[in-house]
């Protein structure tokens, strides 16, 4: 059975969260603010699966949680903000959270986005896929530049094998949406424009030779090989 952390100080949402997911055959673990959520996540005996985060909590806000998560953990994350602004949205996806929703939100919009990223995380069996120094490994979810891993989530993995089977070809934001995120573009949604810009600088990072994510203004993003 997969399990899903929620960390949200809403104590009435998250019982309702909770109830409606394990309805679904999910278990369900809750915690109110970062600091339990961190806690919960070093414990290797019942370490979730996906971890669903609010932004406004008491003490460790969720995007601290979630800063100080990235440092040692790939592990998928939805994040939900009753504040909803556009800035918060990015700042989130720029900490690297997957995905983000605003509150209120439907239970079952969340659900969908719950089983989106969980499918995400199962290794496909797909050959490998190279594009100059760039290597993906899509049965284990791994990427490589030449022999250096990059460190990805699970949004970025599939955002970049996307980008990768396609090499050389435009792909637009609502076909990345679908293949990446497991959900249609949204009007004013940037998710896929801040994955692409946590890739270019870690495919940078690897490597001069990395290959390239180029934008085409009005139609989407290629991959082109980098250096020989």
């Amino acid at each position: 059975m997969q399990r899903i952390l929620i960390a949200d100080d809403d104590r009435a949402l998250t019982e309702l969260l909770a109830e409606y997911l394990q309805r679904e055959g999910f278990a369900v673990d809750v915690v109110h603010d970062g600091e339990a959520a961190l806690a919960r996540l070093r414990d290797g005996a019942q370490r979730p699966d996906l971890l669903i985060l609010d932004v406004m909590m008491p003490g460790r806000d969720g995007l601290e949680t979630l800063r100080e998560l990235r440092l040692q953990q790939r592990l998928p994350v939805i994040m939900l903000s009753a504040r909803g602004e556009p800035v918060d949205r990015v700042i989130g996806l720029e900490l690297g959270a997957d995905d983000y929703l605003s509150k209120p939100c439907l239970p079952r919009e969340l659900l969908a986005r719950v089983r989106a990223q969980l499918r995400r995380q199962t290794p496909e069996a797909a050959a490998n896929v190279q594009v100059g120094h760039l290597r993906l490994q899509p049965g284990d979810r791994q990427a490589f530049v030449d022999a250096r891993e990059l460190t990805l989530t699970g949004a970025e993995f599939s955002l970049l094998l996307a980008l990768a089977q396609r090499a050389g070809e435009v792909v637009d934001k609502a076909t990345l949406t679908r293949l990446a995120l497991g959900r249609e573009l949204e009007r004013f949604d940037r998710s896929i424009d801040v994955h692409v810009s946590r890739l270019r600088h870690k495919l940078a990072e690897a490597s001069a030779d990395a290959p390239r994510i180029e934008s085409v203004r009005g139609s989407g993003y290629l991959l082109r090989a980098g250096g020989a």
